[in-house]
């Protein structure tokens, strides 16, 4: 019986590993700092995690595949300088339209370029991250740029209690859970990861696919971007950079795999909190800034290894129980 519970156990871990270190973050940044665990500041932390959850859900569909988007923090620099271009009158539904359009976009060139010239995700999309925000600078002549009043005041509509925010990323989970799990479009795309050989001769249209993926990430870069500037209400030339380090890194933190096929819809909402959670802890122990950017790093590399251990302890799990069978 031991046999046999120890790998549903070892499992049962993997799962909950991310909301260990979500409440390991919270407790140790709350005994620094009282105010960090009031119901207001966790309240704050979500909606704040708002963008990041967003973005990190695009990304984890493309880390399904086995593959990856460097180019999501430039998509989200452009769709904000595109936005900000438009009239003062301009309504929110038009704004969310347009970032959605320019990201989906940009994600669509990554994909075409990915599936028909057979480039390499890396090459390409880091590529397409310079040449993302240098339109963005060419569009704004490196100034600041505003949204429209419209736009800005969504960051701080509330609505049953809950800013607006919180909402679209709740829309935005709920149009991902969809398609992950209630269409075929989602089984291929676990199917790519795992297998794409495989999957192509199983029937799997490959290139379609994976082109409606990076199309899916390349929207939700830009529905973040929206939300971020709802928020801010301006976006800078330093708008979105690093932003796709982040996104990754949340994914990978909450249980999405860097090598394909294994990931849950909670792992980039677990790692998009528990990023913002150490971001804003930091702010409250009035940690150095020149902290943050190491701060960053260690949990990209954290990140990384946690991948790396799971997907081998996973192995080790699958062998026994094709031993034991």
């Amino acid at each position: 019986m031991s046999g046999l519970s120890s790998p549903k156990t070892a499992k049962a871990l993997l799962r909950g590993a991310p909301l260990v270190l979500v409440a390991l973050v919270w407790l140790g940044f709350g005994s620094a700092a009282r105010p960090f665990l009031t119901l207001a500041t966790l309240t704050d932390i979500l909606v704040q995690s708002s963008w990041l959850t967003v973005l990190a859900l695009g990304m984890s569909f493309v880390l399904l595949t086995g593959g990856v988007d460097l180019s999501v923090g430039s998509a989200m620099y452009l769709a904000a300088v595109t936005v900000g271009m438009e009239p003062a009158a301009t309504p929110v539904g038009l704004g969310i339209a347009t970032a959605l359009a320019v990201g989906a976009l940009l994600g669509a060139c990554n994909g075409w370029f990915i599936t028909r010239l057979k480039l390499p995700a890396f090459v390409v999309t880091l590529s397409t991250l310079f040449i993302a925000r240098g339109l963005g600078l060419l569009l704004s002549s490196t100034r600041i740029v505003y949204p429209s009043p419209a736009v800005a005041q969504l960051g701080r509509t509330t609505v049953l209690g809950v800013l607006a925010p919180a909402w679209i990323a709740l829309i935005a989970i709920g149009c991902a859970w969809g398609i992950q799990n209630r269409t075929s479009f989602g089984i291929y795309v676990r199917a790519i990861g795992a297998d794409a050989e495989g999957a192509r001769r199983a029937g799997v249209p490959v290139p379609a696919v994976t082109w409606g993926v990076y199309i899916f990430c390349g929207a939700l870069a830009g529905l973040a971007s929206l939300i971020l500037l709802s928020e801010t209400a301006a976006a800078s030339s330093a708008y979105g950079q690093n932003a796709e380090f982040l996104a990754i890194a949340a994914a990978v933190l909450g249980g999405t795999s860097l090598f394909g096929g294994r990931g849950t819809l909670s792992a980039p909402i677990m790692g998009a909190i528990l990023i913002t959670s150490v971001q804003n802890g930091l702010a409250m122990v009035n940690a150095n800034p020149y902290v943050y950017p190491v701060i960053t790093g260690a949990i990209i590399f954290i990140a990384a290894v946690i991948d790396s251990g799971r997907l081998t302890l996973m192995k080790r799990l699958e062998r026994r129980r094709i031993l034991a069978g």
